[in-house]
């Protein structure tokens, strides 16, 4: 036995621990800068360290070697020229942030001040930082309130944000430290891709990023591919008559919908329904996929998709209703094939659809950069996907006054209309006294129900799911107020702080002793992560607080993951509008929590291997066409493919505008195939899961198919170069590419992608369906292996 436990615990010593909060190395520093005393020292004599520090990275001294005086200067110019002077917690995350790890920093510890210092310190290499924020408001805001440090100490600092020009978008990234939204620096890079002059690239070559907010833009939003479209002849007609063919098919007849209502699927009646109304003898075949990927996405967005719930329809466009925030998703649509299906369905005509010229999730953008280092107030619980996915390690931070702030147990209730009541008595209970009580809703829809219910019994509210940023920072900033009520949805990313009392501290003394801020949930997330980054708006700096979630078995969370069957009978209350009063049932539904994060988790690692190797090819691509761009590469192709117009053309124009020829024909089939390329990989990534019923591995089709597309591509590009070659008119001044049509989409636009209604996140899902062969499955099986195969059965 003991051997065993030795065993045991070797094992456990070798692995590797995401997580720290053993801080000694961190302290040590802080004792080194705490050491340096720079209070009796003259404006000018601290302009002088700056300029000497400075001196010292150039000449060759490691940042490592000039952190304690950068750090203690650093310390000082803030407190002059902010009246902040940075606490020893802050110290050890900027430690931390230069050391590239993932700091966990409670609500209100000052996370702004924080990351200063390693930008100050990097910014000195002269190869520029970004710090990387959840939104426009954030990196105006940020860069506005820190640059009186940045300005002192001689480092110039800009920022970027949506609409901006190249020429300032330039300006701002060459300088030592640039605020921007992660989203806004990957468009930029998606947009360098497409660039066919050098002097119009945007980006320099990336080097340190800090990423605020950081479970939010790495995990929650780390799948979500940003886009980059142009304009493209669309199939209008086609959209329409599928989706009005989709208006026709009956729930329970034509198709059933999954239990978690994610995936709708048709039966085999509705299959052959779909078929004779198409004229179409077997959707199956491969001439028909991509027909088949578009009726399941005009039914996805008939049966699926709500408008005011999952959408809003606003001056003729649709706009997502993000599920993350419960506000309006910025620049954010479905796969191509959803969102045509939803505007279709909305009658929305549209004069062109929308070609995918290159994209990138967000997690593979972060990943670009050498060095990463990130802060949040909730990392904890994410540690092993950032280890995993990003190569960083979590450093819990004490916050620099006990945190005395109450965590509640939930209440739990049965019906959605008892916990309701429980809310509002709640909230009445705490409002009489003056306590600020701020409630966190799950979406809009509940949030302005709650608002109304809230009015209805004479206890006025503010609510809070705008669009709009800073109307929400002020909103979130009043919250603290003598008996304010704030109705909100997601709190992730809202980046400000709750004081009691607000800016001025009004009546605080009467808040502490009401208790402070008090925090009500109602309901659980998928993600505890969620549900902590709530909680912690209450109990700032030392703050008195309280927080408590409140649950119903009917809430979606619980019946999409039908989480109720963890909840045995026998505990269920004889009154029904009373909470549960045992702590097996709370624990079981936190087991149950951890079990959806897991699978989200799964699902998130899923995506992650199956785009791996496109991005390996993108990088390829990327990096081949840069070359081509900046006049790095030596281009051979014409002179060995085509060496008579080679040398004709080379004779009469001579070396240069041969070269500039080959660089034009180049850079355009490059764009075109790329772009081909990306759609039909997207067609095949929405269809890949078919594969399972002939008895192959999903993962190991798409990676060949993709090798066998990509290694054809890289062919096509060759010798579209070579006969465009042959065919077009050359003159002094190359090709005119206007004139031969050889010209890229009249216009472009960025957008994200929301991934969650794409069969492909459900892969786990049906492999799983297939493997056990779960009987009663949604998925026809053994119909759609027919259609493929040919057989009437699935044989072991």
């Amino acid at each position: 036995m003991f051997n065993k436990l030795s065993q045991i615990g070797k094992k456990i010593q070798g692995m590797h621990i995401p997580v720290s909060y053993n801080i000694d190395h961190y302290n040590s520093i802080v004792e080194e800068i705490n050491k340096i005393s720079l209070s009796d020292k003259s404006e000018s004599d601290l302009r002088n360290m700056a300029i000497e520090i400075r001196k010292k990275v150039k000449d060759g001294t490691s940042l490592d070697d000039v952190l304690v005086e950068a750090y203690a200067l650093g310390r000082e110019v803030s407190h002059r020229t902010l009246g902040m002077r940075h606490y020893d917690v802050q110290l050890i995350a900027g430690i931390a942030l230069h050391e590239g790890k993932m700091v966990e920093m409670q609500t209100g510890e000052g996370k702004t001040l924080a990351a200063v210092l390693p930008a100050y310190l990097n910014s000195l290499t002269g190869k520029g930082v970004h710090i990387l924020t959840f939104n426009d408001y954030l990196v105006h805001r940020d860069m506005e309130w820190m640059k009186p440090i940045y300005d002192f100490l001689g480092v110039t600092v800009g920022y970027i944000k949506e609409g901006m020009s190249i020429k300032d978008r330039q300006n701002a990234y060459r300088m030592d430290i640039t605020y921007v939204t992660a989203k806004e620096a990957g468009f930029d890079y998606l947009k360098d891709f497409l660039c066919i002059r050098e002097e119009n690239l945007v980006h320099r070559g990336f080097n340190y990023a800090i990423v605020d907010e950081a479970d939010s833009i790495l995990i929650d939003e780390a799948r979500i591919p940003l886009v980059i479209a142009g304009s493209q002849e669309g199939e209008e007609n086609d959209l329409a008559r599928l989706s009005a063919l989709a208006k026709e098919l009956i729930r329970g007849t034509d198709y059933a919908i999954d239990q978690n209502g994610s995936n709708v699927y048709l039966t085999d009646f509705g299959l052959c329904r779909v078929e004779r109304l198409l004229g179409c003898s077997n959707l199956y075949e491969e001439p028909n996929l991509k027909l088949l990927t578009q009726v399941n996405s005009a039914l996805f967005a008939e049966a699926l998709l709500k408008r005011d719930r999952d959408y809003i329809v606003r001056d003729g466009k649709i706009e997502l209703v993000d599920e993350f925030t419960g506000r309006v998703a910025d620049k954010r649509h479905w796969p191509d094939n959803i969102q045509a299906a939803v505007e279709a369905k909305e009658a929305l005509n549209k004069k062109s659809r929308g070609i995918i010229m290159s994209q990138i999730a967000l997690q593979h953008f972060i990943n670009l950069y050498p060095r990463i280092a990130g802060m949040t107030g909730t990392a904890k619980t994410s540690a092993n996907e950032f280890h995993e996915f990003y190569g960083v390690d979590v450093v819990v931070v004490p916050t620099n006054k006990p945190c005395i702030r109450k965590d509640c147990s939930d209440m739990i209730f049965v019906s959605k209309e008892a916990k309701k009541n429980a809310i509002i008595a709640e909230i009445r209970k705490a409002h009489e006294k003056g306590q600020p009580v701020l409630i966190g809703t799950g979406s809009v829809e509940e949030s302005e129900r709650l608002y109304k219910e809230l009015h209805s019994v004479g206890i006025e509210a503010n609510v809070l799911n705008a669009k709009n940023d800073e109307m929400e920072a002020e909103i979130v900033a009043k919250s603290g107020m003598y008996g304010a009520v704030t109705v909100s949805t997601n709190m992730a990313g809202r980046g400000v702080d709750i004081k009691l009392g607000g800016e001025n501290g009004e009546r605080r003394d009467e808040i502490i002793a009401a208790g402070g801020l008090y925090v009500i949930g109602t309901g659980k997330n998928e993600s505890r992560r969620i549900d902590n980054q709530l909680k912690g708006r209450a109990g700032r700096q030392g703050d008195p607080g309280k927080s408590r979630l409140f649950i119903s078995l009917e809430d979606d969370l619980m019946v999409k993951y039908d989480l109720t069957k963890l909840v045995p009978l026998q505990l269920y209350p004889e009154d029904k509008n009373k909470p549960f009063n045992n702590s097996t049932v709370n624990n079981e539904l936190n087991r149950g929590q951890r079990t959806v994060e897991g699978y989200n988790s799964d699902v998130r690692r899923q995506l992650l291997k199956y785009s791996f190797i496109i991005e390996e090819q993108r990088k390829i691509v990327c990096s081949k066409r840069q070359d081509i761009l900046q006049d790095k590469a030596q281009l051979k192709i014409l002179k060995e493919k085509s060496p008579e117009k080679y040398d004709e053309v080379l004779v009469k124009y001579g070396e240069k505008t041969m070269y500039e020829v080959e660089k034009q024909l180049t850079l355009f089939f490059i764009n075109k195939h790329w772009a081909e390329y990306l759609e039909y990989m997207n067609y095949t990534r929405e269809s890949i899961h078919l594969v399972v019923m002939g008895r192959k591995n999903p993962m190991d089709e798409f990676h060949k198919i993709a090798i066998e597309a990509f290694s054809e591509m890289l062919g096509d590009i060759e010798n579209d170069i070579v006969s465009t070659f042959e065919r077009v008119e050359i003159t002094k001044d190359g090709i005119d590419m206007e004139k031969e049509g050889l010209t890229g989409p009249s216009s472009t636009w960025t957008y994200l992608i929301n991934d969650s209604p794409d069969q492909f996140s459900n892969l786990p899902h049906l492999v799983k369906a297939f493997s056990t062969r779960a009987s009663g499955t949604l998925f026809s099986l053994s119909s759609i292996y027919k259609k493929i195969f040919g057989r009437k059965t699935i044989t072991k």
